[in-house]
């Protein structure tokens, strides 16, 4: 079956790094737009970033401000998000997902991983 995996979550100080990666199954995933949404106990769940099958990337105007970047590997049907400069308010739980395009509520994504917890200590 089509799944998605993440890993590299986990328990950080404020200003160190994570790097996020997401395996996916099942089928090829050339043609989907790859990405992570992200969301918060009591919050509304955001999107992060993406990048389409030829390289084409999307962040979050809001909150990653050149901290983050997300990258691929086609071959390997996979996608990582290098997280730098942590703050407390980046922790929550990180969701990989894949679509044709990516809506910022999240509502046309076709597969989502189960996630992964993030959490920035001050």
């Amino acid at each position: 079956q089509v799944q998605l995996v993440e890993s590299g979550g986990g328990s950080v100080q404020a200003g160190d790094s994570l790097r996020l990666s997401c395996a996916a199954s099942g089928r090829t995933f050339s043609n989907f737009v790859l990405g992570w949404f992200r969301q918060a106990p009591g919050k509304e769940r955001e999107f992060v970033a993406s990048i389409t099958g030829s390289g084409g990337t999307r962040y979050n105007r809001d909150f990653v401000k050149g901290r983050f970047t997300i990258s691929r590997d086609n071959a390997k049907n996979t996608v990582s998000l290098q997280m730098n400069s942590l703050q407390p308010e980046d922790t929550a739980v990180y969701y990989c997902a894949a679509a044709y395009m990516f809506l910022p509520n999240g509502r046309n994504i076709d597969y989502w991983g189960q996630g992964t917890q993030v959490t920035v200590s001050s």
